[in-house]
């Protein structure tokens, strides 16, 4: 029974205190005067009468009625109903001035004051029940009362009022009266736990909306700040009541202010979560609230700021409750579509649709929390019951530990209070419980199927609409209003509100008190039950069907994983070790799953006898290593319980190490941070105290012991009592039990928690000591000084965080150090031990005892360990796999040597064995740190392909980013330190450091690495320290034998202009020795001479003039940097010994560059118009950026027209460029003379083109007829380039690829012939042309092109290189190789260099000339001048030629390869920008499309790639010629070397290979006679290079060859036939894999086979084997006399010499790749049929060499052979060459292959018959019988005689068959 009203209080308006603004209430009466006992009188209820301050206002407002809730000092909720009235006053204002002057009145003008004011007065009760509508009647009641002046006096309403008591709950219905004739009936709840909502949560769906309450319930849950904002006060606190309504069974436990008046507002900046309501006049008051979500009822919304995060309900719980919502809310919206609606579909009433809301919530409470009983350990039962929950274990059996909202709710105040209350098993059940315990399995099977959830919240709706409203309704109520007059216009002389007299109204009270004091005491029978658990959980590996695993995923096939991981353990236990081994990988690959995991807890701990498993050294090892793998996938929480079934199995394994001192398995798995988590050790702690509690009150023994050995999870079978059970038994009994039986319990309680205690407090001593205590773990990632005890001890790394005190780590007292490790383990145990002892009642005294042990608890256990590590140090260390040795090029050596390592496996999925195959990777093994590479080299730790070698590596130089990561390797359990380390030749090494490898070493390795990655100056490079010991690379102060030699060569430059005389002897000094002829260089300095005095006229002095040598050979040598012999060949600067020079040669070569003064980045000769003087090029030069002036770089030989190559122009230089060239100038200015220069200049190059002095005036293209167009141009769209071409939109437009007839986006030829063409097209940059204005006059013609900058290359090379090389694999859709491919762009770049080189040639090729002027001319420039060259000129595409045409464009005219290649300490931060791999992959994208055009194979391309980045030549080092002068390089190159192996460049290696293996040659090449290459450049026919994607892990990157080629002769021996075959039948058989073997080696193409084959012969015969070469070019000349055509074309005739394919584009020719798989086919598709080139008059035509040769006699040959014949009578046998001819029906024989005359023949139409002969007179020796035949003609008998019998078959056939066809 409870009072219906503790206080009623009046509160007025305080008239004395009025000052400022804001006026103030005061309490006027209060009854009772004295506070009762059990509830103080609350504080504050003056603000809350009015909550939006009080005030005085001019008009009577109406009365008003709403309940606040206030919270008491004991957190008791109550509610507080105020009635607010107003009465009239005289104005105070007024008052105030007639007192006061009148003067002083600082009164706005024009505000009449009114004569009378209202005042607020208040009636306010104080109840700790929420009867809403009751208190709302009483205290209108007693209004009414005093406003209409009834008979009953007030002090009797009230007494009554104070004095009314009613039942709390119970369902029973009470009518009071208050005595003024009224009469009103409560109804009391039927259960009080349960909330009464009246309707206030539906009106709160109706005010906000389904999404917008799902917010704010999940924010309450997860203890967010909610603020409601309304202008209506009752309103507030309903929407507070609902909220809190449909959080039941959880209780907000936070502050909860359902109105806060505006003078509180301060409280919503508190840091605590909090519901509060606040009226919406505050609402500008709120905004700056960042962390509040703020619901305005009046509006609908709810405001979440950006910083709160609201975790949702979990999916499909979410879904589900939403669509029952709105069924609930919104029947109709089911319905809206269907054609026939119900008549009507009406939502229920808002009484019932409140309550139908409720039952979702508690359908949902239902599904959120099911199972939660089973999770509850119940530590004490007596004298109260302690209770805690497992939470990891509930997240774990539901699986949603990665749930953030449960997550957050488990953690939340509100749960633990949830657990506190009904926690307890015997206790009164409500309907949750009920929910809990038996609807379970109903709610889970209709959770799908929405119409029967809905039936079911609807059976929900009835039973709480029911406990609200236990009888139907009485219309008993009978409750005075005051009389219409009153309520408003209330009369104004109203008489103010009455001060009652309190004494009546006390002995009101005093006389209840007595009767109550008299009455005998109400005794509720509280029905107390056993609270039933419902159905459990899905165990792991009981009832729990699929077991999901952490991820949610099913984990499929399970059953065979468990029987993996059976099988292995029972082989270890049974001994089989090298069975275990084998399984070993796969079971640890199954411990990722969790049944796997169960199961071998469950396993090991069969093997368990009394506490007890001693193992041998191997098995303790692999025993280990499972629990740590098993351990290493838990998370810190622990949520399936793994780390908690292990735990007893740590202490029982174990080994002996020596007498008396045994090893236990915990000293190896105490890497994981779930020993180091609080809340594992107290849910371990509390559920063998629970396994106790339970055993202490099972009678008998057996059952105890069998609750002891079980696990906590299931707590037994169905049949056994739970602990929970018990619990409630004997809470039920505890009642009845004697005192001493009470006491005697509650000591055997303690006891037992006391014990197991200090049980845990030995455990955790066991898993937190590290094995090697002199060390302080917590300061170092793993020992250096203990490689030793690493093997078998598995050393421990941290003690996570919750430990991680700060140490000093300086000081050297090994004592001060492992104490500290004894001090942070002993703090750990000690929070633990307070914690759980005070949680679960222990007494003072034993919690002190517990204290006093911890300490000697571990310095006892430092000790055991103390010797247990001294012993394992004496172990044998494990077998780890023999470090390999990688093999060193000649001049490699050694920076760092192995470090022990793991090569984990990246991106890339070859290797891990996903795609099939065995895992290659991960690998175990070491680092190697060279001069030159980086080189790991191991064996894979699969076992079953443990003999395999991998090698992975990459030269230093190539490195490209680095970065430290932690690895956690699945075969050893701890995270390790690792570096990923990515090389721009495609390689990634993400490696980790083995236990044995000291932190510090590794710091020491990657320090060296970026020493050596990027040295102070190019000197420090591989290709310049080969040889040299590598300590002087590091310290350069040694004393250098040619260091005079490197500071001559850099003063050479420097002081060139003013000492030239002298200069040039030291020049002399230093010159390399093997030049043959001094002379030569002599010549070569006085013609420098010569040419530095001005007087001469420069523009005569050609080099031949000046030089007075006629030693063409050294000439050669000295001039070869200019590539010289390159512009001789082309015709344009001839080296001849005539003075004179005839002035028709219309370039010349100037030396005006000689000293590098004009252009640092320039060769030192170049070609120039023969008519422009050297002073103008110094001029001209100014305009150009870099001073890279246009200079010619080729010349068609044909058309004559010529490349030029130059930078774009100095942006000043541009306009003046376009200036018009006769603009009327009387001084010319700087600007316009240099530009008048330039045009004469380009002028010049114009005029010396034939096509030029043959048509007068403008070229209209008459000199060339169409005949040179027809050639199909294959113009490639030059895309997003907009307007091409500045003199006709029209030829824009189709350059731009807009109007495409041709198949490849070429223009039309007839549209082409419209426009007359430009003798010179100049190819700049669009971005630098604008303004440019075109001169009709001119002659030549801008073509503005978009080019990309280099940071762009940059870019898409990182992109490439991630896309081609992942890091680590991923099955993002977006991350897939081809969408990483498309998003690097590599392709659109390659396809937009291609696209303007093919325009060049094309231009070329048509009589323009061209001159590329992009960017700095270094790059770009270079990349597109290359390939015109290479696409134009047959030449280059051979050996010699490519050669010629790198070191003539990329190296002589100065490609930044240091700097693009960021090769030293300077150039790091520009990065790598890989122009020149562009280049080659451009090259092999031409490769690809015209497979006989080249001389050398893709290997060649793949091989510069490579090295262009390795540094071990020194050809692709520093930026310039000048700089390869001043280092004095150039020339050393030609001189004698050091040592035999060390090449300094990579062309001379190149040429030393090539002589000795054909690895280089492509065996297609049949070159066209000056075919001009036009390859497509769209992205679909360009293909992603190989070289990318491809590894070889068997041996690293062939590109070494020295490395590879002594590998491959071993196996080559082994296969050699002429072994005796000793064992069984060997298998011929031999499995390549794709990124394992090299493929070309594995499976060598059918020439290189073949080649190979005659080597190894040669060698069996003993003949000198003749060079490769010279065998291919015999067949080859053979191929070509003798060339037939057969029916079956055999081998060597269709493929060797393609010459019998008649086709025309040659890439559908059959080819071989270079490294495919055998030979690839490539059809012709019909679109590049019809583009093909067609022969045109006046050249040779495309095809000539495809069409079938004309079949003369000698051509046609079906079978041939060496025969001997006997000859005449007399003559001996003489080998002969015979030829069997089907076509000419003959048999021809000739004196010997070569031969081209016949020396006789055979008819076939006159034999008769061919039948096996016998040996005659002087037949050769040693032939086998049957290797005789005769052939019987008509005239006479043959005698032949083959080599062996099977020859002479051959023979027979053939002829035979030639007979049968004839």
């Amino acid at each position: 029974m409870a009072r219906l009203a503790d206080y009623f209080v009046v509160v007025g308006y305080d008239l004395d205190k009025r000052g400022g603004s804001e006026g103030q209430g005061r309490i006027l009466q209060r009854f009772p005067e004295k506070d009762w006992e059990d509830n103080p009188f609350p504080q504050g209820i003056e603000l809350f009468c009015q909550p939006s301050g009080w005030q005085l206002v001019p008009e009577r407002q109406p009365a008003s009625f709403f309940v606040a809730v206030l919270t008491d000092i004991n957190s008791e909720r109550h509610s507080c109903a105020c009635f607010t009235f107003w009465e009239g006053l005289d104005n105070p204002q007024l008052q105030k001035v007639e007192a006061s002057e009148l003067d002083e009145v600082d009164e706005e003008p024009g505000v009449v004051q009114p004569a009378q004011v209202f005042a607020p007065k208040s009636l306010v009760l104080v109840s700790q029940l929420d009867h809403t509508e009751v208190f709302r009647n009483c205290l209108g009641l007693i209004y009414t009362v005093h406003v209409d002046g009834l008979t009953v006096p007030l002090e009797t309403v009230i007494g009554n009022l104070l004095t009314c008591v009613i039942p709390i709950a119970g369902g029973s219905q009470r009518t009071i009266t208050l005595g003024a004739g009224d009469r009103q009936v409560i109804q009391t709840p039927i259960n009080d736990s349960l909330p009464v909502s009246g309707s206030s949560v539906a009106q709160l769906f109706r005010q906000l909306g389904i999404v917008n309450v799902l917010y704010l319930f999940c924010a309450a849950l997860t203890e967010h700040k909610i603020l409601f904002l309304s202008s209506s006060y009752q309103r507030l606190t309903d929407a507070c009541r609902g909220l809190l309504a449909i959080m039941f069974p959880l209780k907000y436990s936070f502050t909860y202010v359902p109105i806060l008046p505006g003078k509180l507002l301060e409280v919503l900046s508190t840091p605590t979560p909090f519901i509060i309501g606040v009226n919406s006049f505050f609402r500008s008051e709120t905004q700056e609230l960042l962390d509040v979500i703020i619901a305005d009822l009046d509006g609908g919304t709810v405001t979440i700021p950006e910083c709160v995060h609201i975790s949702l309900l979990p999916e499909p719980l979410l879904q589900q409750t939403q669509t029952a919502l709105s069924m609930v809310l919104d029947p109709e919206l089911e319905l809206a579509d269907h054609a026939f609606p119900p008549l009507s579909t009406q939502p229920s009433a808002l009484k019932i649709q409140d309550k139908e809301i409720r039952g979702i919530f508690l359908w949902l409470f239902a599904r959120l929390f099911q199972g939660y009983r089973w999770c509850l350990h119940i530590i004490r039962i007596h004298p109260e019951p302690v209770i805690r929950f497992h939470k990891a274990a509930f997240l774990g059996q539901r699986s949603l530990s990665e749930d953030d909202f449960l997550m957050k709710v488990l953690d939340g105040m509100a749960f633990a209070g949830f657990v506190s209350e009904r926690g307890p098993p015997y206790r009164s059940t409500d309907m949750f419980d009920d929910l809990i315990a038996n609807e379970v399995e109903r709610i889970r099977q209709e959770e799908a199927c929405p119409h029967k959830v809905m039936n079911h919240v609807k059976e929900l709706a009835e039973q709480l609409f029911k406990n609200e409203n236990p009888y139907p309704a009485v219309a008993m109520h009978k409750v005075q209003r005051p009389s219409e007059g009153t309520g408003h216009g209330t009369p104004l002389n109203q008489a103010p509100f009455p001060l009652m007299d309190d004494v009546v109204v006390q002995l009101f009270i005093d006389h209840a008190a007595a009767k109550l004091r008299a009455a005998p005491p109400v005794v509720k029978a509280e029905l107390k039950s056993m609270v039933p658990s419902g159905p459990p959980l899905g165990e792991p590996g009981v009832g729990g069907g699929d077991i999901v695993d952490r991820h949610g995923s099913v984990l499929a096939n399970s059953a065979r994983r468990l029987e993996v991981v059976r099988n292995c353990i029972t082989y270890i236990f049974e001994n089989k070790m090298l069975e275990a081994k084998k399984l070993m990988p796969a079971v640890l690959r199954a411990l990722k799953g969790r049944a796997a995991r169960v199961c071998l807890t469950q396993e090991l701990n069969q093997h368990v006898l009394q506490n007890r498993a001693v193992l041998d050294d191997q098995q303790f090892d692999y025993i280990v290593r499972m629990m740590n793998c098993t351990l290493q996938d838990c998370s810190h929480i622990d949520e399936h319980g793994i780390a908690a079934a292990l735990l007893p199995l740590v202490t029982a394994f174990c080994r002996k190490l020596g007498a008396g001192i045994t090893q236990f398995a915990y000293s190896c798995v105490q890497e994981h941070l779930v020993w180091t988590n609080m809340q594992f050790w107290e849910a371990m702690f509390y559920s063998d105290v629970q396994n106790h509690i339970r055993a202490l009150y099972l009678e008998t023994e057996e059952g105890g012991q069998q609750a002891n050995s079980e696990q906590h999870e299931g707590s037994g079978g169905r049949e056994e009592v739970s602990a929970l059970e018990l619990a409630s038994e004997q809470s039920r009994l505890w009642p009845t039990l004697s005192k001493d039986l009470q006491t005697e319990r509650v000591q055997k309680e303690e006891s037992t928690v006391f014990s197991q205690a200090i049980h845990y407090a030995n455990r955790m001593s066991y898993l937190l000591l590290p094995l090697d205590t002199s060390k302080n773990r917590l300061l170092r990632s793993s020992g250096l000084g203990d490689v030793e005890s690493v093997s078998n001890s598995y050393v421990t790394n941290s003690i996570a965080g919750s430990m991680a005190e700060s140490y000093d780590t300086e000081s050297g007292f090994e004592d001060a150090e492992s104490s500290d490790v004894a001090n942070s383990v002993v703090r750990f145990i000690n929070r633990f031990v307070d914690k759980v002892c005070n949680e679960s009642g222990v007494t003072n005294e034993h919690l002190k005892a517990l204290h006093t042990m911890i300490p000697d608890i571990v310095q006892m256990h430092i000790e055991t360990l103390d010797a247990v590590h001294r012993e394992s140090k004496r172990l044998p260390p494990i077998q780890k796999p023999k470090l390999l040795r990688p093999t060193l090029l000649p001049g490699e050596e050694l920076v760092m040597d192995g470090m022990r390592v793991h090569l984990i496996s990246d991106g890339r999925e070859e290797a891990t064995g996903l795609m099939g195959g065995p895992p290659l990777l991960p690998a175990e093994g070491a680092i190697f740190l060279t001069t030159y590479r980086l080189i790991f080299k191991g064996t894979p730790t699969d076992p079953l392909v443990g003999e395999q070698v991998v090698t992975r590596s990459f030269p230093i130089a190539s490195l490209t980013k680095e970065k430290r990561i932690s690895v956690s390797l699945p075969m050893d359990q701890f995270i390790q330190e690792g570096l990923q380390l990515r090389s721009c030749t495609f390689q990634l090494m993400k490696i980790a450091f083995d236990e044995e490898v000291a932190s510090d070493l590794a710091e020491v390795f990657r320090k060296h690495m970026h020493k050596l990655r990027y040295p102070q100056h190019v000197q420090g490079t591989f290709a310049f320290t080969v040889g040299q010991s590598g300590k002087m690379v590091v310290e350069h102060k040694a004393k250098d034998k040619n260091q005079s030699l490197k500071t001559l060569s850099k003063n050479l430059v420097k002081s060139a202009k003013r000492t030239i005389g002298r200069q040039y002897v030291t020049r002399k000094k230093y010159a390399p020795p093997t030049w043959e002829n001094r002379s030569s260089l002599q010549s070569e300095l006085d013609e420098d001479e010569i040419s530095v005095s001005e007087e001469l006229d420069q523009s005569s002095l050609t080099l031949s003039s000046t030089i007075r040598s006629s030693d063409r050979q050294t000439m050669s040598n000295v001039v070869e940097r200019a590539c010289c012999r390159d512009y001789q060949r082309l015709g344009l600067g001839t080296l001849s010994n005539s003075l004179t020079r005839s002035k028709n040669e219309p370039f010349r070569i100037s030396t005006v560059n000689r000293m590098y003064t004009v252009c640092r980045s320039y060769p030192g000769l170049l070609i120039v118009p023969q008519n422009i003087p050297d002073s103008t090029i110094q001029r001209i030069c100014r305009c150009y950026r870099q001073n890279r002036f246009p200079v010619v770089c080729w010349r068609n030989s044909r058309t004559k027209a010529v490349l030029l190559r130059s930078a774009g122009l100095h942006a000043k230089g541009v306009v003046g460029f376009f200036k018009s060239p006769n603009a009327p100038s009387s001084v010319p200015s700087q600007a316009d003379s240099t530009s008048l220069e330039q045009e004469k200049y380009l002028q010049a190059i114009i005029s010396s083109m034939p096509s030029y002095s043959e048509t007068s005036g403008r070229n209209t293209l008459s000199g060339f007829t169409s005949t040179h167009m027809s050639t199909s141009g294959k113009w490639g769209s030059i895309r997003g380039s907009g307007r091409l071409s500045a003199y006709n939109p029209d030829v824009g437009n189709r350059l731009a690829g807009k109007e495409s007839p041709q198949p490849n986006g070429g223009p039309s030829d007839a549209l082409f012939l419209r426009q007359p063409r430009a003798y010179l097209y100049i190819i700049g940059d669009k971005a630098q042309l604008k303004g440019g204005k075109q001169d009709s006059f001119q002659q030549w013609e801008v073509v503005p092109i978009e080019v990309f900058d280099v940071r762009q290359v940059k870019n898409s090379f990182k992109k490439l290189m991630k896309a081609c090389v992942p890091s680590s694999a991923t099955s993002d859709p977006n991350m897939s190789f081809h969408r990483c491919l498309e998003d690097s762009e590599w392709m659109a770049l390659l396809h937009r260099v291609l696209q303007v080189s093919v325009l060049v040639v094309e231009l070329l090729d048509t009589g323009s000339s061209v001159m590329v002027s992009l960017e700095d001319g270094w790059d770009v420039t270079t990349q597109v001048v290359s390939l015109v060259q290479l696409l134009s000129d047959p030449y280059y595409r051979t050996f010699d030629g490519f050669r010629l045409l790198v070191e003539k464009e990329w190296l002589s005219f100065g490609h930044r390869f240091s700097h693009r290649g960021a090769q030293t300490l300077a150039s790091q931060s520009s990065g790598f920008t890989p122009v020149f791999l562009q280049f080659l992959d451009c090259v092999h994208q031409i490769h690809l499309q015209f497979p006989m055009e080249f001389e050398f194979s893709q290997y060649y391309l793949k091989f510069l790639a490579y090295h262009y980045v390795s540094n071990r030549f020194r050809t692709f080092l520093l930026d310039s010629d000048y700089e390869r002068i001043e280092l004095g390089v150039l020339y050393e190159e030609k001189g004698e070397r050091k040592s035999p192996q060390v090449c300094k460049s990579v062309w001379d290696y190149i040429d030393r290979l090539n002589k000795k293996t054909p690895i280089f040659y492509n065996y297609m090449f049949c070159p066209e006679e000056e075919e001009v290459l036009r390859p497509y450049s769209f992205i679909s026919n360009l293909k992603v290079w190989d070289f990318y994607t491809e590894e070889t892990l068997s041996e690293g990157p062939s590109y070494d060859w020295e490395l590879v080629r002594g590998r491959q002769e071993r196996p080559a021996e082994e296969a050699s036939p002429d072994k005796p075959d000793t064992g069984g039948p060997k298998s011929q058989r031999h499995v390549v894999w794709p990124c394992y073997d090299s493929r070309s080696k594995v499976v060598p193409d059918a020439i290189t086979k073949l080649l190979q084959d005659l080597q190894s012969l040669e060698a069996e015969l003993g003949q000198v084997s003749e060079k490769w070469k010279d065998t291919w070019d015999k067949i080859k000349t053979t191929q070509r006399t003798e060339a037939k055509v057969e029916s079956r074309p055999s081998f060597s005739s269709s493929l060797l010499m393609s010459s019998n394919l008649s086709h025309q584009r040659r890439s559908q020719g059959v080819y071989l790749q270079e490294s495919g798989v055998g030979s690839s086919i490539n059809l012709a598709l019909d679109c590049e049929a019809s583009a093909t080139s067609t022969p045109v008059s006046g050249r040779p035509s495309t095809s000539a060499l495809y069409s079938q040769f004309q079949s003369t006699e000698s051509e046609n040959r079906s079978f041939e052979g060496i025969l001997f014949k006997k000859g005449a009578l007399l003559k001996p046998w003489k080998p002969r060459w015979f030829v069997l001819d089907k076509t000419k029906h003959q048999l021809r024989y000739y004196e010997s292959r070569q031969d081209k005359e016949c020396k006789g023949m055979i008819e076939l139409s006159e034999v008769e018959s061919v039948i096996p002969g016998t040996p005659a007179m002087g037949a050769p020796k040693n032939i086998e019988e049957k290797a005789f035949f005769d052939l019987k003609t008509t005239k006479r008998v043959y005698n032949f005689c083959a080599q062996d019998s099977l020859n002479a078959q051959l023979w027979m056939d053939s002829v035979q068959s030639c007979l049968s066809d004839a």
